[in-house]
């Protein structure tokens, strides 16, 4: 079931709406953290250690968002290639047509849901810390 001209022109459309929605996102993100943060705190009456931890910990916090938006904006990026190529809505594991109800929802996906509950069972504690 491959999609209709008029899935892909939607689907193409909540592609370009969430990327500019991602680029306004990362330039406030970067116009406001990180050094904001600390100012805010050195004027609020000096900086101790636990006020320079703490700036620490919202900049690495502001870092951490910005670098899920670019990780975001570059799975859309990618999308935008496949769509171009034809190769769009197709699960990169087991090459079926990806329904258009979890493209909808999530534009970027790579895998049908079927793929992606096996993927999560196999690659669950890949980024999970332990001890």
């Amino acid at each position: 079931m491959a999609l209709s001209a008029e899935q892909q022109k939607q689907l193409e459309l909540a592609l370009k709406m969430r990327y500019q929605q991602l680029i306004n996102e990362v330039r406030q993100e970067l116009g406001q953290e990180g050094e904001q943060h600390f100012a805010d705190f050195a004027a609020a009456g000096g900086s101790d250690q636990g006020d320079e931890s703490v700036a620490d910990a919202l900049a690495d916090i502001a870092a951490a968002r910005v670098d899920r938006q670019v990780n975001e904006m570059r799975a859309i990026e990618s999308a935008r290639k496949q769509i171009k190529s034809g190769e769009y809505g197709i699960c990169g594991d087991c090459e079926e047509d990806i329904r258009f109800e979890r493209l909808l929802a999530y534009p970027t996906a790579m895998r049908c849901v079927s793929c992606q509950q096996k993927y999560e069972k196999t690659h669950a504690s890949e980024n999970t810390p332990s001890i």
